[in-house]
Formats: C-alpha cells, sequence, structure tokens
C-alpha cells in the first residue's frame, strides 16, 4: 500500500512525503554524498508484517510475558543493516528545474480544494477525485457516465453505478465556477442562470437555452422573438446577460493542463539528439539519500545478543528500535520501487511513441492505451494508470501530461488500425484551410478524410468535431 501511495505521487508531493518520514521516523536518515547514481532494478530489501499490538499491563508479571512473547515472534537469525557503506536507497540530491508558467493553480487544484469542504466518506471522494480529473479544459465533462463507471472498474477497482456517478457530478456541478463539470454547452449555461437571482429576467434566460437552443445556437434571433413574443428593449438586455455567461468555465481557474499551474516540475526530462536518439531522466529532486540509522541497528545487535537477560525496559526498546527499522526500511524500498517503475513505464511509452519524440508532430502519436504498456512493462494496469495520472514530462515540444501520450484507435471497414490522435490532427487541418466563406459541412469533411486515406464516416467527424470545440459549418462562416 506504501508503494502504491508513493507511485500516484508528483515528485513535489514525493518530496513533502520523504521529508515528513524523516521527521518521523527516527530510524530514517539522510546519508550526505555526491552519488547519484541510479541502479535501475530494485535492491533486494526484506519487507516485514510485524502488525503485533503490544498492550501494557498494570501487573508487571503480565507484561514481561507480553514482551517475551514479541520477542519469540521476531525472526532471530534476520540480518541487520550494516552502519555504514551500505544503503537502502541511493537518491542523490541532484538539483531540478523549476518550471514557471504564471502564478494561479490549475482549475483541477482549484476544484479539489472544494473537495475539502464536503463531508464524503473515501469511497465517493475517490470517485469525485475521478470526475473531476476526467474534465477537460473547458471544465466540461465529455466522457460518457457509463465509460466513467468502467473506467473506475477497470483502474481504481471501485464498481459503482451510473446513477451514483451522477449523483456525485451533481455535487461537483455546485462548486465555483458554475458550469464546472457540466456534460455540454446547454447544460453548462443553464448551471449559470440558476445561480443568478431569481427574477423574470432568469425565467426568459432559461427558457431561451432550455426550449430554443438550436435557434440560440444559430443566431437565429428573429426566431427566438417571434415564438415568446419579447420586446426589443428585452432582447437586447437578455443578448447582453447571455454574453456573460462562460462557456468554458474551467478557463476561469487556470487550464487543465496545468500551463497556469503555480509550479510544474516534471517527473522526467526527454531529450531527443539530432540523430534522433531519444534518451530521458528521472527527476529526483530534493530527495536525498536515505539510509537506517546507525545507532538503531547496533542498538538493536547489542540487545540481540542474549534476550533472556533483557529488562522490561530494554526489550521495549528492542521492539521499538526494531520496528523503526523495519517501517525505514520499508519506506526506502518504496521509495526506489517507485522510481524503477517510472522507469520502466517511460522506456515503453517512448519505445512506442518514438516518432513523436523525434519531430514533435502530435499526428505521429500511435494508437496507445493503458493495456499497451501493462503488456510491454508485465506491470498491472492499474499501476500504469498511476503512474500516468498527475506526471509530467519535460520535452523539445513542450511540457506534458503522460495522460497527452496515450490515444484511443479506431478500425476502418479494411480492418486498418487508426489513431483518433491522428484523426483528429488531420481534421482540424483540413477545417483551418477551408474557404470561411463556403466551410465544410460533416459530409464534406468525412469525404475530404477520405481523400486524405482516413475513411471515416460523417457521424465519426461531426463527434470529433465536437470534442474539438469547433462549431458547424454555418458558425464557422
Amino acid at each position: 500500500m506504501l508503494q502504491v501511495k508513493l507511485l500516484e505521487m508528483p515528485i513535489a508531493e514525493l518530496e513533502q512525503s520523504v521529508q515528513a518520514e524523516i521527521d518521523d521516523n527516527p530510524a530514517l536518515e539522510i546519508a550526505a554524498t555526491d552519488n547519484d547514481d541510479y541502479t535501475v532494478e530494485p535492491a533486494d530489501v526484506d519487507l516485514y508484517e510485524d502488525d503485533t499490538d503490544f498492550e501494557q499491563s498494570t501487573e508487571r508479571e503480565e507484561r514481561k510475558d507480553e514482551l517475551d512473547n514479541v520477542l519469540k515472534n521476531m525472526v532471530g537469525d534476520d540480518e541487520m543493516p550494516e552502519p555504514s557503506g551500505a544503503s537502502f536507497g541511493n537518491y542523490g540530491n541532484a538539483d531540478y528545474e523549476e518550471i514557471t508558467y504564471g502564478d494561479r493553480k490549475s482549475f483541477y487544484d482549484r476544484l479539489n480544494e472544494q473537495i475539502g469542504e464536503l463531508d464524503l466518506n473515501e469511497r465517493k471522494r475517490e470517485i469525485m477525485e475521478y470526475i473531476i480529473g476526467s474534465l477537460d479544459n473547458d471544465g466540461l465533462l465529455r466522457k460518457k457516465i457509463d465509460d466513467i463507471v468502467d473506467e473506475l472498474a477497470i483502474y481504481n477497482n471501485i464498481y459503482t453505478s451510473e446513477s451514483e456517478v451522477t449523483e456525485i457530478l451533481e455535487d461537483i456541478q455546485e462548486f465555483d465556477p458554475a458550469g464546472i463539470g457540466a456534460r455540454t454547452l446547454k447544460e453548462c449555461l443553464l448551471i449559470q442562470i440558476e445561480r443568478k437571482k431569481a427574477n423574470p429576467m432568469r425565467l426568459m434566460l432559461h427558457d431561451i437555452i432550455e426550449n430554443h437552443y438550436d435557434d440560440f445556437m444559430g443566431k437565429h434571433w428573429d426566431k427566438i422573438v417571434q415564438t415568446m413574443g419579447i420586446g426589443e428593449d428585452d432582447v437586447t438586455l437578455l443578448r447582453e446577460e447571455l454574453r456573460r455567461l462562460n462557456p468554458k468555465p474551467g478557463a476561469s481557474l487556470g487550464e487543465a493542463e496545468g500551463r497556469n499551474m503555480q509550479q510544474i516540475t516534471p517527473d522526467f526530462v526527454i531529450d531527443t539528439a539530432e540523430d534522433g536518439t531519444v534518451t530521458f531522466s528521472i527527476t529526483k529532486g530534493r530527495i536525498p539519500e536515505l539510509y537506517v540509522s546507525e545507532s538503531f541497528t547496533d542498538l538493536v545487535k547489542t540487545y540481540r545478543k542474549d534476550k533472556s537477560k533483557l529488562g522490561t525496559k530494554e526489550k521495549e526498546a528492542l521492539i521499538y528500535a526494531k520496528e523503526r527499522i523495519d517501517r525505514a526500511k520499508g519506506f526506502i524500498e518504496a521509495v526506489k520501487q517507485r522510481r524503477h517503475t517510472l522507469y520502466v513505464t517511460m522506456r515503453a511509452i517512448i519505445d512506442i511513441q518514438r516518432k513523436y519524440f523525434v519531430n514533435g508532430d502530435e499526428g505521429e502519436l500511435k494508437p496507445m492505451i493503458l493495456k499497451d504498456i501493462a503488456e510491454r512493462t508485465g506491470l498491472d494496469i492499474s499501476t500504469v494508470s498511476r503512474v500516468s495520472n498527475q506526471k509530467y514530462a519535460q520535452t523539445r515540444w513542450g511540457t506534458f501530461r503522460l495522460r497527452h501520450f496515450f490515444s484511443d484507435s479506431i478500425k476502418t471497414d479494411s480492418g486498418e488500425e487508426l489513431s483518433t490522435r491522428k484523426l483528429k490532427t488531420v481534421l482540424r487541418e483540413i477545417i483551418e484551410s477551408e474557404d470561411k466563406r463556403k466551410p465544410l459541412g460533416d459530409d464534406a469533411l468525412s469525404k475530404e478524410m477520405k481523400r486524405r486515406g482516413f475513411p471515416i464516416a460523417r457521424r465519426t467527424v461531426s463527434k470529433y468535431r465536437e470534442q474539438m470545440g469547433i462549431p458547424v459549418a454555418r458558425l464557422r462562416k
């Protein structure tokens, strides 16, 4: 569980966790060294599961018997760590580069702060955090509810229902700013209208979006005026109020990809040489080399020479020292295992997406899902998910979440597998280069995609266009 917890942490949070553990466990010490080498394979460190609940008694004999039982359960011949020269983790003091893009947090951070204001159990909190992590750059939820249900079961081992996810999503929609967590632009606008002061103006705004949404999006105000029977002065006021609504509530809290976060410390730095060689390093941050305390190991060795002659205080000291040492060893191994897992995961990502890292063309991103990385590394899918959720990689082309390198795929009628990222890139290029006086409809876009070697149906074009936030042809004119 400790390894899982540390694995989920980005480097900045890991630094805080390591420091907290150093402060809390006197058996864990920092070694001053300039050596920052990293061995890929984790060291073989024995882990202990010593959950003995030692309960003190007022009667001296009962207390002594209890201590003896605890000592008998301890492994008598297990090796204690050497006091010097053998570390259980070698993480040098190499500095890392701090990348500052602005002075605002991402909206993910802002929303997670608001979670703390709710009285939630652990299960609902995890579901809510996952939903927030699924919001797009605009702060909207483009994923289907049933897809989130499936993902929670696969990646987080949380089995829920569409109704429960919907209920928790509605709680998120109560967050600030208004409109966050909406599933469509229409719902986003309606949520914002509902937050306004109750008056006749709010009723008319709600009527326009709820019952005349298509006319509103098509800017057919003549139809709206005729149907609703409103005057010219009211129309002016209504249009002014509607312009104040925010179709992208996430933007008001900072970009979703974190470019306006107060600070981004990439967990990986990927470098591409002129000859196309791709290498990477793992950010070590301010994590020192960790050792088990010499004084604690000496204490255990001294007391173990003759357990039968130990008094009550000596036995208590031995148990305490052993527990602290086991905890320190387990923590050092968890940190080392985290680094190894990050290493094999990024190596697999680069193996699959090498073309992208060479030329920076998003169209070169191959179809890649969590399962692909899991199969290459031998890791569990949930482990790969934890690595990719909150980690950033710095490349020549920018700093991205690891999620950026993952892409779904679709199969054409001929059986060819095409990356959805590639399809969206080509579709955007076509739309950007079209004659704005005669923009292409979805049928025409589908034909042009097919002419360029990407045969996808009109409904697929429509879906991708909406996901990219590109309006229909009439509104692009």
